[in-house]
């Protein structure tokens, strides 16, 4: 196995880690995952996204069961999606699957089913030779690396570094609310503000958390998407870890969390962005890129779920979530058809890769895919 080396998401791609559907039965709703999945994003509103979910009691969870058609159907997408990647001759690793009989994880006064290691670009962070594992805001998501366990040794044993960000004890009390709450940034997501968070023997207060997905790399760049308190002090703890090493720069409320169905670097110099006001809440040395705004999510593109069974956890944007090959090859969505002509006729060479039920499981090919090797080095691309 080649040295991990991984600075940005454009250059070619050698090695990348291929997420895994195995067994994802249900969604542990609690007050982690109904905050996480508050989306409020600024200077945007879906009027088509999903429908709201009931309002969750602060220490209640239960299990949102999936329809089991969708859990296969899914697996067969990201099994697909990894034998693509191989047949355009990138080295694919992939994470334990989660057993289909998995005892529930437990904290300090919680305890939350695992769900699979599907969206691995969430819960780590691929600077160069270096592997970080972020803080994670979701409970049943608190384990998680521990299934790329086996791939993450095999780099640190060729010579990569591997570092854990300091991991939250996610009581009720850790998470800052005021993203939930702001009224002046609520724009009718899916889900209701978080009332009556309950005390625990355990609380320590705001903690850090932090997603790698939150966070743009450009050589020596990082692009820190932060909407509240818990952002703030993952992305502090980050700047020092990093040092003077990496310039970093912080954009407030682009998003809830993540940044990469928000705005996505194809290339130097351009970006592929939700939409045009994209460039305004950029870093100022940034906002003379290029940016490609595709046309308007087709509504016909989408499955049509039960509002009353069907979780549906991401706005119909998030086939902006693409993966670049290299500079000149991006993998899309079979059915955003309009996103693919928009590329095309950017220059790029589109690879159609299926992904059906995309808004139900909160992620695009960008979010299931790690990757481990590119070509390119610790460049500066603002100067």
């Amino acid at each position: 196995m080649p040295r991990l080396n991984s600075h940005d998401d454009f250059t070619p791609l050698k090695e990348v880690i291929v997420g895994s559907a195995a067994n994802y039965l249900s969604h542990e709703r609690d007050v982690s995952f109904e905050l996480f999945h508050h989306e409020n994003l600024t200077g945007f509103r879906s009027d088509w996204a999903y429908p709201r979910l009931t309002q969750a009691a602060a220490g209640h969870r239960e299990s949102w069961a999936i329809k089991e058609r969708y859990a296969e159907e899914l697996h067969e997408d990201v099994e697909d999606l990894a034998a693509t990647l191989a047949r355009l001759g990138v080295t694919v690793h992939r994470p334990l699957p989660l057993p289909p009989d998995a005892s529930p994880i437990a904290g300090l006064g919680w305890e939350a089913a695992p769900t699979p290691a599907l969206n691995i670009r969430d819960n780590t962070l691929i600077l160069g030779d270096e592997i970080i594992e972020t803080p994670p805001a979701i409970r049943s998501r608190y384990l998680e690396t521990r299934l790329l366990a086996p791939v993450f040794t095999a780099y640190w044993q060729e010579g990569a570094r591997w570092t854990t960000m300091p991991r939250p004890t996610l009581t009720d009390n850790s998470f800052d609310l005021s993203y939930a709450r702001d009224t002046a940034t609520t724009l009718g997501g899916p889900t209701e503000a978080i009332d009556d968070p309950q005390p625990s023997p355990y609380d320590v207060g705001l903690e850090m958390m932090l997603d790698g997905a939150q966070v743009l790399r450009l050589g020596r760049d990082l692009v820190i998407n932060v909407a509240q308190e818990n952002h703030t002090r993952g992305t502090e703890w980050l700047q020092r870890h990093l040092g003077h090493q990496y310039r970093v720069h912080r954009v407030w409320r682009m998003a809830d969390n993540h940044i990469d169905s928000m705005v996505l670097a194809l290339k130097p110099g351009v970006f592929l962005a939700r939409h045009e006001g994209i460039r305004d809440l950029m870093p100022e040395p940034l906002r003379s890129w290029r940016y490609i705004v595709p046309p308007e999510p087709d509504a016909g593109a989408f499955p049509v779920y039960d509002d009353y069974e069907d979780l549906v956890l991401t706005s119909p944007y998030i086939d902006l979530n693409v993966l670049s090959v290299d500079e000149h090859t991006v993998l899309v969505n079979e059915d955003c058809t309009g996103l693919a002509k928009t590329l095309e006729t950017e220059g790029f060479d589109v690879v159609p890769v299926r992904h059906r039920h995309r808004r139900l499981f909160g992620g695009g090919f960008h979010c299931f895919t790690l990757d481990t090797h590119r070509t390119g080095g610790f460049e500066d691309y603002l100067s």
